[in-house]
Formats: structure tokens, C-alpha cells, sequence
């Protein structure tokens, strides 16, 4: 389909929105900007997970036959990952060595290190955000064996980073990301559907084999994401982030004022 069909086909589509699904849990905080968005505009905003995590049990991970101490620093660039690492340490009877080194994706991921650890006493090397930012960081570190606990689902930069640059390390499975049971959505219809990542897309059709996407407008977080959207035969009317709207929210308000003919 050409740019100017698509873009056609968009603006037909661009119908007054009243109820939008969040496909994440709810947030904690008072002042998200999806409660901000839903309350200025009058709009009903819920929120539902489309997918979860589930530990790798033991048995599992020993299949893998990694030896966590065989390492002497963990890339993390996620929360689940860090639970699940001390997890399985904590399952194996395994005391993390004092010295062992962490390289976090993020600030955020590095301060809930201090769930498990005392953080000023360890060696913590923490990225600006993304995963280009971390392997800076990780190209100091060229001597270190490295583990790397992940999911069953994770993207390719970081191991094919350490692959083809000849680092030591290991990739461990340690959690899963399945599709969440949304029977009792069965019945529910929304104008907006907000996508985070592909498994969220796969997590729909998994629960909903027959889904039609009729009227409803599908939005996406991030290429991977728009791409499964589009992958699975879906019309991607909103992605984030752009230019003008580096988030979810910022993006959907961008098209609530259109679609509700507001100025």
C-alpha cells in the first residue's frame, strides 16, 4: 500500500476516542501522565498486562549448566532480571561473591539493586538507558567473564555485541514471558489499544485467535513493536515515540486532539 493510501486510509479511520486499553499494569503513581491524559480529555483509560513473567524453575536452569560463579560480572537491563538472578542464587544456595561486578542498563535498574545488596559497597557500572550505552561501558571491561540472565524473549544487541567482539560470557535463560489470560476481555471493546512490545501483539492473538480489528485503532511503542503489528496483518494507527511526542501518552493526546476535533 502506498504512503498516500496509508495515510488515507488513517485519516478515515481517525474517529472520536472515548476508551483507551493500556496494554501494562496500572501505574502506582497518582500523577501518571495516563491519568493526567484521561482525566483532560475525559476519557476512559484502563489497564491489563498482555503478558507475564514466570520464573525458570531450578530444575530448568540447571539444564542450562551454567555456573554462576564461574563469572565475575551480570548484565542486567531489567527488573525481572535482577529478581530472577537472585533468585535462582538464592535456590542454588549460591553466595554472590562481594567483588562480583554489575553493569545496568539504566539508573533505575541499578538502584533496585539495593533490594538484594548494599550498593555502596559493589562495583556498579550503569548506562544511560539503552543498550548501545551499556556495551560503551562494557568495552572497558574487556577482562571480565560476563553472565548475562535474560528471558526467552530478548533482543540481540548485547549478545551479538559480546559474540562479536570475542567477550567471555554466558547468555542464561532465567524467566519466561508468556501471554496473560484475557478471557474475560471477550466482551470488552476499545477505541485504542496501546502495544508496548511484540509480545504483547502475540499475547492478543494468542487469547484471541478470531481478533477483527474493525474500528478499533492500534497503537505501538517502538519499531519492534509496530513492526509485529503490522507482521500480524494489523493497521498501526499510532506510533511512538515521534518527534513531537517522545512517549506513549504524548503521542496518543497528539491524536485524541485530532480524532475529538480539539484545538
Amino acid at each position: 500500500m502506498s504512503d498516500t493510501k496509508t495515510k488515507e486510509l488513517k485519516d478515515n479511520r481517525c474517529t472520536k476516542v472515548s476508551s483507551i486499553l493500556v496494554t501494562q499494569p496500572a501505574p502506582t503513581d497518582e500523577k501518571s501522565p495516563y491519568y493526567i491524559l484521561a482525566k483532560k480529555y475525559g476519557i476512559k483509560v484502563d489497564f491489563r498486562p498482555f503478558i507475564e513473567v514466570v520464573g525458570v524453575d531450578l530444575k530448568e536452569f540447571k539444564k542450562q549448566k551454567i555456573d554462576i560463579l564461574a563469572h565475575t560480572a551480570v548484565i542486567f537491563t531489567s527488573r525481572n532480571a535482577v529478581d530472577n538472578y537472585f533468585r535462582i542464587c538464592a535456590e542454588s544456595k549460591i553466595e554472590v561473591p562481594a567483588e562480583m561486578k554489575y553493569f545496568c542498563v539504566s539508573e533505575q535498574t541499578a538502584n533496585y539493586l539495593q533490594k538484594y545488596i548494599v550498593i555502596r559497597k559493589r562495583k556498579i557500572f550503569v548506562g544511560q538507558k539503552t543498550a548501545s550505552d551499556l556495551c560503551e561501558i562494557i568495552k572497558k571491561h574487556k577482562s571480565e567473564t560476563f553472565l548475562y540472565p535474560c528471558s526467552d524473549i530478548r533482543k540481540d544487541d548485547i549478545p551479538i555485541f559480546l559474540k562479536e567482539n570475542d567477550y567471555k560470557f554466558s547468555e542464561a535463560v532465567i524467566y519466561n514471558t508468556v501471554a496473560s489470560d484475557l478471557s474475560d476481555l471477550a466482551e470488552v471493546n476499545y477505541d485504542v489499544i496501546a502495544f508496548f512490545s511484540p509480545s504483547g501483539v502475540h499475547s492478543l492473538f494468542t487469547n484471541f485467535p478470531k481478533f477483527k480489528q474493525n474500528k478499533t485503532r492500534i497503537a505501538a511503542f517502538g519499531p519492534t513493536t509496530a513492526k509485529a503489528v503490522k507482521d500480524a496483518g494489523l493497521i498501526l494507527d499510532i506510533e511512538a515515540p515521534l518527534p513531537n511526542a517522545p512517549s506513549m501518552t504524548g503521542a496518543l493526546e497528539l491524536y485524541i486532539k485530532k480524532a475529538n476535533n480539539i484545538k
